[in-house]
């Protein structure tokens, strides 16, 4: 299993930042463009258990499959989401979005993202896997973010 964790300081807003993460399809895809599709399928009322059936587009294919919610915090001054899903029967993920607020207009962003293998020759994909991915998608957020709108 690859686990990379990430930081990074948003002047923005907390409510600016979690909405990119906990709000419409519409604002998941600002961050996230590859996603075509996020529906619920099952909701709970604390959030934790909820599935959404999500579409990825990655060129020409379109990936389908469950994200459960696994933990969920939605406080004024702290807010984490974290999902898990299994992507094309070769990996399981799970991705956590903990934000915090520093001030009125500045907020921490921390993205952790764990990629577990279910397939022994996807394990030597791993091996090589960086952190760039995880670095690209923090500036993306931070950069939505702080954009004016």
């Amino acid at each position: 299993m690859k686990k990379w964790t990430r930081n990074i300081e948003i002047n923005a807003p907390i409510e600016k930042v979690w909405c990119l993460v906990d709000g419409s399809v519409e604002n998941m895809q600002k961050i996230m463009p590859n996603v075509i599709e996020h529906k619920p399928i099952k909701v709970t009322d604390d959030k934790v258990g909820s599935v959404y059936r999500q579409k990825y587009k990655e060129g020409k294919r379109i990936e389908e499959y469950d994200v459960e919610t696994l933990d969920y915090l939605n406080t004024p001054k702290q807010k984490k989401l974290k999902v898990g899903f299994t992507l094309a029967s070769m990996f399981e993920i799970t991705a956590s979005y903990d934000i915090a607020k520093i001030a009125d207009d500045k907020t921490s962003f921390t993205y952790t993202v764990t990629n577990r293998p279910l397939k022994w020759f996807v394990k030597l994909f791993l091996l090589f896997a960086s952190d760039k991915v995880v670095i690209e998608f923090l500036e993306r957020v931070k950069k939505i973010a702080e954009a004016d709108e």
